[in-house]
């Protein structure tokens, strides 16, 4: 029922362990706040880590005519989420299917889920670029006002596999709407002082050879970490963090996407 969405959001990653989920979410909670409408959608069936994040676990998913019916954030319902976490008896649960039956999950989470009108629908996916990636595609490919942000840690490591998903986005059509680098050194809770643990920079040197639009660079911050579990946004607990201010920024570049009706 993606007719009823204004715009789709691909959250991507070449590699797993950059965060993806947790960008995800606080993009989603952003947005919420923002007072957009939103919904949001884990397709990351082996490991579906956002009932976790919003302190939604043990929720049910019901059934109504109109189809599936998402776990709301709010009695607004502002936030609605789908997660395959929310049809596992247990957190421990291992989804162990061939790619068939994901391809058919993803199908139905993508045509049968009741999101009413949505300002925006954040999906947020599996690393690579596998079966998973393939359907959300092909499915989404005839959707107006889809694009896609694209998750990477400073490393080296994790920037060459960025490049494959930058390859895969625009062999599949979809319109990147830029590139955030998360993890970006160590911001310390007292001081705010911020050590480049790792390395810095690669994320936005990508971004310029490809060029395509640099989103911000997101710290590890310590208190941010906290907040995964009670479902709580970053802009709204922690409004003068790097994270909130780089969430904020975004917000605003969809929201006037949104407002002007643009496609791009």
């Amino acid at each position: 029922m993606l007719e009823q969405v204004k715009r789709i959001i691909l959250v991507l990653s070449g590699k797993g362990g950059v965060g993806k989920s947790t960008v995800s979410t606080q993009l989603a909670l952003t947005l919420k706040e923002k007072g957009f409408k939103v919904g949001l959608l884990d397709i990351d069936l082996c490991g579906p880590s956002v009932p976790y994040i919003l302190n939604l676990e043990g929720q049910d998913v019901h059934q109504s005519a109109e189809g599936w019916v998402p776990v709301y954030m709010d009695k607004e319902q502002r936030l609605g989420v789908m997660s395959i976490g929310f049809l596992l008896s247990s957190r421990n649960d291992a989804v162990v299917w061939r790619g068939p039956k994901k391809t058919a999950m993803i199908k139905q989470f993508l045509a049968d889920v009741c999101w009413q009108d949505l300002d925006f629908l954040v999906i947020d996916t599996p690393p690579g670029t596998s079966d998973e990636h393939i359907t959300v595609m092909e499915n989404l490919r005839q959707v107006p006002h889809c694009s896609a942000i694209i998750v990477t840690t400073p490393q080296q490591v994790a920037i060459e596999d960025v490049r494959k998903e930058i390859t895969f986005c625009r062999k599949t059509g979809i319109p990147i709407m830029g590139i955030i680098e998360n993890m970006s050194g160590f911001e310390c809770p007292t001081c705010s002082e911020c050590t480049n643990i790792f390395s810095t920079g690669g994320g936005k040197s990508l971004a310029e050879v490809s060029k395509i639009p640099f989103l911000g660079s997101i710290p590890i911050d310590p208190r941010v970490g906290k907040l995964a579990g009670e479902g709580k946004a970053a802009v709204q607990e922690l409004p003068d963090s790097n994270t909130s201010k780089v969430f904020t920024e975004i917000a605003i570049v969809l929201g006037d996407l949104v407002h002007n009706g643009s496609s791009s």
